[in-house]
């Protein structure tokens, strides 16, 4: 018998590789990080010889959720300022509130708090966007979550930067810093058309293809950014952008609420990813993104949460349910987005969107092991007679045990075993009352 590290045996495991796949009593044997073979479990046992060897009778056991959108460190900014239209919540509350607390030490807490949460909703890989990077760094690498690193740009100073030029300085510091590290990658991130004037989109995008690294920027948000863009530049904001050729494979458009078929078949062209939004996106009355209409098309869409100050939670079972039901009211069509579906988009496909597809996104052999094991042995799991239905229609995220990310356990049996629980929770307390003031 081969020894090995971990041995994950459960009653299905949801591979999303190939799409619709569940496979009933197969275990997954994971060494050095990676997943070595996934199998029967009564082969795995007769095969396997682990240190470690977790058996789940009433679990499903998939890769980790993606979450490919999110402002980590607003996790402080939590239900400041709700039940607002987005241009009125960004300009006369949150901005303000960031000019005034935005700090290293607030961006250190507030992803600290943002990875307990996450970690304990089944998510082992975000993408951030937001102020001081190489901060949030520091806490990503004490949880050992994984994480891409967004590099922010505005036209305008920060708490971050001065201006462009500074923005651009400090961010290949921090691009060098992760250009080879096992869990951070780095993604340049532009805040929007709106606040980021064309030289700088053109520096961007030349700087995305020397570095080999993908960029994220919000997008068609909002009806109100689309018609101030056209009566300043006399294009919409996708127009304006394809003409410096900003479009590509590696571009994240977020939100994308304010689409017509011709943007579609633009980004279609041109290789463009889609992260939606959704939950986000209603709360804020910004609108759906035609999600339907882009995998009919054939885009990639991934799934984010954006920050807690808009969603009010990172929670992507509840993204995932509300973006499927959601597509079905939208387009009258029972069939539009289906559970399978839902699934890659909060796995695979934001994998592929942030170029790192290759290593996570699904149980396969050689891939990272990301892995999660959800209890559906509950009142509320059963009866269960489609484990792939379940998983979005009936399942939350306190239902998520157990989280692995490289092979390395981060939630046990509910406990978080890299960060402290309790000292996250007076934190923010203590944030809350210094804001509030």
């Amino acid at each position: 018998m081969q020894t090995i590290d971990t041995l994950i045996s459960a009653r299905w495991i949801i591979p999303i590789q190939p799409a619709g796949a569940v496979l009933e009593h197969h275990s997954l044997a994971i060494d050095k990080g990676q997943i070595l073979a996934l199998l029967p479990t009564a082969e795995a046992k007769t095969r396997y010889q682990a240190t470690q060897h977790h058996e789940y009778a009433d679990h499903a056991v998939m890769p980790g959720l993606i979450n490919a959108h999110a402002h980590a460190a607003m996790n402080l900014l939590r239900g400041l300022a709700d039940d607002l239209p987005v241009i009125e919540w960004l300009e006369k509350h949150i901005w303000p509130a960031e000019q005034r607390f935005v700090s290293e030490q607030f961006v250190k807490d507030g992803t600290r708090h943002a990875i307990a949460e996450m970690l304990r909703g089944g998510i082992t890989c975000f993408n951030d966007m937001y102020f001081f990077p190489e901060a949030a760094s520091e806490v990503i690498i004490e949880s050992g979550i994984r994480a891409n690193l967004g590099l922010c740009l505005f036209d305008f100073p920060t708490a971050w930067g001065t201006g462009p030029d500074d923005y651009f300085r400090k961010s290949e510091i921090v691009f060098k810093q992760f250009e080879h590290h096992p869990l951070i990658n780095t993604t340049l991130a532009p805040h929007a058309p709106y606040t980021v004037s064309d030289a700088p989109l053109k520096r961007t995008r030349d700087l995305a293809r020397e570095w080999g690294i993908q960029i994220q920027m919000h997008i068609h948000e909002s009806a109100q950014e689309v018609e101030q863009a056209i009566a300043k530049d006399q294009q919409r904001p996708l127009r304006r952008l394809a003409g410096i050729d900003f479009l590509s494979p590696r571009l994240q458009a977020v939100h994308m609420t304010q689409i017509n078929l011709e943007e579609i078949a633009l980004i279609k062209e041109t290789g463009t990813h889609v992260v939606a939004c959704p939950e986000s996106n209603l709360k804020l009355a910004s609108g759906f993104a035609p999600i339907g209409q882009f995998l009919a098309a054939g885009v990639n869409v991934a799934l984010g949460t954006d920050g807690a100050a808009s969603n009010n939670d990172l929670d992507m079972f509840s993204e995932m349910r509300t973006c499927a039901i959601l597509a079905k009211a939208v387009y009258q069509d029972a069939t539009a987005l289906n559970a399978a579906t839902a699934l890659q988009m909060a796995t695979l496909n934001g994998a592929r969107a942030m170029g790192i597809d290759k290593h996570v996104g699904s149980l396969e052999v050689g891939k990272a092991a990301d892995v999660i094991a959800i209890d559906l042995g509950h009142l509320e799991s059963t009866p269960l007679y489609h484990p792939l239905s379940q998983l979005v229609y009936a399942t939350g995220r306190h239902q998520v045990t157990d989280v692995w990310v490289a092979g390395k356990q981060l939630l046990k049996n509910r406990q978080l075993t890299t960060l402290h629980e309790e000292n996250i929770i007076r934190m923010a307390r203590e944030w809350q009352e210094k804001i509030a003031g």
